[in-house]
């Protein structure tokens, strides 16, 4: 089985972080979106991945490189324009050959085993009535705003939507799908959407209407879309909960450290409070400062005299006499400063490489 990791998307929702960077190579948790979907793809046995690349190619392919540091091999899968999840399986036909495949949205972030559902389908596969796709659904209490499932007694899918005005139901499909090589079939069989994009649930409905079995998996877990601040705050969060205590850096005799804290190597801490979870990237400097739950703070930053607190600290950027900084990101390479103190708090999204001076 091989993968299909879509990080074309321009991420306009995040500006104007994503003015200069790819959105899923915004970290959460100190970790590029991104490289969780990769992981969990190496977790679930899958060693050839295709990327689909748009703008940010040059960014992704700095990043990800040939897939040797992840244990797989990448192969970059260029969308000049964003045409649609369907048109992806259509470029990227040459790549896939006739493997199943999974597809992931390179933004979206989600508790789930991958690896059980790839062996759930081939599971499937092995029955008296194989499907030729599997998708993921979730609960959602704001169906009209999803693609949505209608499922039969038997609970394969009968017929999918596109945002519906009047939902069949509450279903709607998560970002993850599993394919036999008959979707190419399904692509090239359709047509553009009024938006003139190649839906993939189109391509989906057609596989249905053609007699062929679409299978799916409740995910009760949560899931997000990281494309706007506050769900990437609420993965951040999230993940942080998960994190594993570890201090690595330094702390002097006057700080204190609550909670389940990772501090990485070469960070220093003095004279402050770390109240977790919370993850300090390596390098990055704490003093006399409060840094409180669910933030992370990235590699080669300076945090002196402020407070932060349920925020995203990107790498190589500083925060100096901020009596309080919640609900925010902060790019890469930025300041952000006060020159005057006044105890009110701050909630922020700054870009990469600006100076911020708060009077």
């Amino acid at each position: 089985m091989k993968a299909l990791i879509l990080a074309g998307g321009a991420g306009t929702r995040l500006r104007p972080i994503t003015h200069t960077r790819a959105k899923q190579l915004v970290p959460v948790a100190n970790k590029p979106i991104l490289f969780y979907g990769i992981e969990a793809m190496v977790d679930a046995g899958i060693t050839e991945i295709g990327v689909i690349v748009g703008d940010t190619r040059a960014e992704m392919m700095a990043a990800l490189g040939d897939g040797s540091a992840f244990g797989v091999s990448i192969t970059y899968i260029p969308q000049d324009e964003p045409l649609g999840l369907a048109h992806c399986v259509l470029i990227a036909r040459d790549f896939l050959g006739e493997d199943d495949f999974v597809m992931y949205l390179g933004d979206n972030l989600l508790e789930q085993d991958l690896a059980a559902f790839v062996a759930a389908f081939g599971a499937a596969r092995a029955s008296d009535s194989p499907p030729d796709a599997q998708i993921l659904l979730k609960q959602v209490p704001d169906p009209h705003r999803f693609g949505i499932a209608e499922l039969d007694d038997d609970g394969d899918v009968v017929r999918l939507v596109e945002k519906p005005a009047d939902p069949p139901s509450d279903l709607a499909l998560v970002g993850v799908y599993l394919f036999t090589p008959v979707i190419h079939d399904a692509v090239a069989a359709i047509e553009p959407s009024e938006r003139g994009e190649l839906e993939i649930t189109d391509a989906i409905q057609w596989l249905i209407e053609q007699g062929r079995r679409v299978r799916c998996e409740l995910l009760s877990g949560w899931w997000i879309d990281t494309g706007k601040l506050t769900p990437l705050l609420e993965a951040n969060r999230l993940l942080l909960e998960k994190l594993e205590p570890r201090i690595a850096g330094s702390v002097d005799a006057a700080s204190v450290i609550d909670g389940r804290v990772e501090i990485a190597e070469g960070a220093q801490i003095e004279n402050s409070t770390i109240r977790g979870p919370v993850a300090i990237g390596a390098g990055t400097r704490v003093v006399d400062s409060f840094i409180g739950p669910f933030s992370a703070v990235g590699a080669g930053c300076e945090v002196v005299h402020s407070e932060i607190e349920h925020s995203v600290v990107m790498d190589n950027s500083r925060v100096v006499e901020i009596p309080r900084l919640e609900d925010s990101l902060i790019g890469t390479d930025a300041t952000v400063m006060r020159s005057k103190l006044k105890p009110r708090a701050l909630r922020l999204m700054v870009g990469d490489h600006c100076h911020v001076d708060v009077e």
